[in-house]
């Protein structure tokens, strides 16, 4: 079975973005060696429109596959860029588009949770990368099956929290902790089952 991984950047108290959802001001810590060690560890994580600025031509090491909400990839369309993550399949779950953008990028309005189960149990060796948001990981907050979690040094105060769902403690165990000399700090946790 396949892995779920929540792999998300958030400020020290938790948030994945400013009350709208913007978390630019996170991106002034991408600097070396932090960039260079995000690029070289999670290549497909990095857009398809940012790949070639960053050098990244390395294969997939970890997903085939991404999810994202449809604020994450709003930040892709207003820029003009319809399948933001096209070396990976791409799925936007979402039910304000009614018909994809692109032919790469498939909606998922219904059953998320069945669909992600759905890819779970796919063969293959690589993982299932959830982008974000707030809304949907909430939604799959029982199937995610490990958390990578980039805390940049900064402190929102209030804004989009990690997981959009009701209080339940879930209990995941620490594993690797890498601390970069800019502040970012990231930990990688696996669900306790």
């Amino acid at each position: 079975m396949r892995k779920l991984t929540y792999y998300i950047a958030c400020t020290i108290d938790g948030f994945i973005g400013d009350p709208q959802g913007d978390a630019s001001s996170m991106f002034v810590y991408s600097e070396a060696p932090y960039t260079a060690w995000m690029t070289t560890e999670y290549p497909e994580a990095v857009p398809a429109h940012g790949r070639e600025a960053l050098g990244v031509t390395g294969a997939n090491k970890h997903f085939d596959t991404v999810v994202q909400g449809m604020r994450s990839y709003q930040l892709a369309l207003d820029v003009g860029v319809t399948s933001p993550y096209a070396h990976l399949r791409e799925f936007v779950a979402t039910r304000s588009l009614t018909e994809s953008p692109d032919p790469h990028v498939e909606l998922i309005a219904d059953d998320l949770v069945g669909r992600i189960r759905e890819l779970k149990a796919e063969d293959g060796p690589l993982g299932i990368w959830l982008c974000g948001g707030s809304t949907i990981a909430g939604q799959l907050i029982e199937e995610i099956d490990e958390l990578v979690i980039k805390t940049y040094p900064q402190v929102y105060g209030t804004g989009m929290p990690m997981f959009g769902a009701g209080f339940a403690p879930r209990d995941f165990e620490l594993g690797e902790v890498r601390a970069f000399d800019n502040g970012v700090l990231v930990r990688t946790y696996t669900r306790k089952r």
